[in-house]
């Protein structure tokens, strides 16, 4: 053998009968330095599981076993074996090879050779075929007897269909349904290809809907999509706010002097985590004053909007009821907050998809629905903090405006928090990062632990003040807790009764 050839570093090896390298092979066989795995297959790989190694080397061993088979049925579109079984199409004869952890199974008839020619040629990858987009999925299409166990669900289809429709659009859409209509003669799959144009005409409108089976589909076709993958993230949240237990502190600022306070510090602070920030006491000659800081109309009428939402009613302690109401409620918060920005276009639908550093939130079209398919995960939870947190996540997962996103959820989460008594959450300054990082870990790994934690600690150290006394008296003592401070390196949030005076 030769020395750093791909054989002598590969996990699997190939032979092929009564050749020098096979009985080489065969040799070392016998003394344990190899396994075999199939007839002229073998691992050099002696202590995993040799399933496992069937499974991580498939490609090249289909390539080695079938050389020029082309996946299909599932595997076509998931260019993999599904569930241990892996389809192909090859030869003259229908036959099924067994091997530690995976069944192959091999397809003949007049599509069991690859396509080379354009328009859709299927791509080489070793010694087999991937199939073309467009035959994966006429290969998914088949309605024959027993073809039901080979083939992806329809709800899957239907939901990959609505994904080219959402990130490449309806002419892309069109052009797949084309591919597939100039191939599937070739291939013998004319009913799929009629199949497969139905399907996608339902999702344009152009069919009738009753073709359709997902909610996803049936969605989109009645002019209502939505983004599945948040729904998921959604539900991953529910859970995790079902099965846990909060405390209820009371709301400690429902009239008077501690209300004006409470709702002037929420604002203030929702503002600055957004970037319009003041000084305290320019922020209170806007809200209690009337006074508009000089070249900063814009600013100052989004501390005032937001004071305003957080001290007034339906804003501070009505929540929506119902969808269409969460949707409206949403809107006008918006327009309250951003009244003075119109090219931010306060209260109405974002018309780009927005984003944050890597997230990329949902695209315009799915916004209504999608924020209520959330508001049914927010009403079906009992406690009220489960459904502040919920309502504070949905919203600000999907960004359904231009600008204002994080001011009106969280102003959302405390109304509903408001309407049930119990004590609203303020996020200070110096707690930007304990509140930002578990909302992107929620989104990026869906492990909601470290946002339920962090707010409910947030919220606890938000019910500690005594928000009836002078307003300067509650600023020294947010103060003594860190509240204020931007440098997060060296500053921790403190509770008010470890607070030193003077920080």
């Amino acid at each position: 053998m030769t020395q750093n050839s791909d054989r002598d570093t590969a996990e699997v090896l190939f032979s092929v009968e009564d050749d020098a390298h096979a009985r080489a092979l065969r040799r070392l066989v016998g003394t344990g330095a190899l396994r075999r795995i199939y007839g002229g297959v073998y691992t050099r790989n002696l202590d995993s599981p040799v399933e496992a190694v069937v499974l991580r080397n498939w490609a090249a061993i289909v390539s080695h076993l079938l050389p020029g088979a082309v996946l299909a049925y599932r595997s076509a579109l998931e260019h993999r074996p599904v569930d241990g079984v892996l389809h192909v199409r090859r030869g003259r004869t229908r036959r099924k090879l067994e091997l530690p952890g995976l069944t192959i199974e091999v397809f003949s008839g007049a599509s069991a050779k690859p396509l080379l020619e354009p328009p859709t040629p299927d791509l080489p990858h070793r010694n087999i075929y991937m199939p073309s987009e467009a035959r994966g999925f006429l290969e998914n299409m088949g309605t024959a007897r027993g073809a039901a166990a080979r083939v992806l669900p329809q709800e899957d289809i239907e939901a990959r269909l609505d994904k080219i429709l959402t990130i490449r659009g309806d002419l892309k859409l069109n052009d797949l349904r084309d591919q597939a209509r100039a191939i599937a003669d070739k291939l013998d799959m004319a009913s799929g290809s009629r199949r497969l144009d139905g399907l996608i005409g339902a999702l344009l409108g152009t069919h009738e809907e009753k073709k359709l089976r997902s909610k996803l589909a049936l969605a989109r076709a009645a002019g209502k999509p939505y983004d599945p993958d948040r729904l998921e993230l959604f539900d991953v949240l529910h859970a995790a706010l079902a099965d846990a237990v909060f405390a209820h502190p009371a709301d400690p600022a429902t009239r008077g002097t501690a209300l004006e306070n409470f709702a002037f510090f929420e604002g203030y602070f929702s503002n600055f985590i957004e970037g319009t920030t003041f000084e305290v006491e320019e922020a209170e000659q806007i809200v209690f004053d009337g006074t508009i800081i000089p070249n900063r109309s814009e600013d100052s009428h989004d501390i005032l909007g937001t004071f305003r939402a957080a001290s007034t009613t339906p804003w501070r302690n009505r929540p929506a009821s119902t969808a269409d109401d969460f949707l409206d409620w949403l809107k006008s918060v918006n327009a309250l907050v951003m009244q003075a920005r119109p090219d931010k276009g306060p209260g109405q639908w974002k018309e780009k998809r927005n984003m944050a550093g890597n997230t990329l939130f949902v695209l315009p079209e799915q916004v209504p629905a999608t924020l209520a398919e959330g508001f049914e995960r927010i009403r079906s939870l009992a406690d009220p903090v489960a459904r502040a947190l919920m309502t504070m996540f949905v919203i600000s997962e999907v960004h359904p405006f231009q600008d204002g996103n994080g001011r009106s959820a969280r102003l959302a989460m405390n109304c509903v928090l408001s309407e049930a008594g119990v004590c609203r959450i303020i996020v200070p300054t110096v707690y930007r990062e304990d509140y930002l990082l578990p909302l992107q870990r929620l989104t990026n790994d869906r492990d909601a632990a470290p946002y339920i934690r962090s707010m409910t600690r947030i919220h606890d150290w938000t019910s500690r003040f005594d928000y009836g006394q002078p307003r300067h008296d509650v600023q020294n003592q947010l103060g003594r807790c860190h509240a204020f401070k931007e440098d997060l390196k060296n500053y921790r949030l403190i509770f008010p009764e470890n607070a030193i005076n003077g920080g």
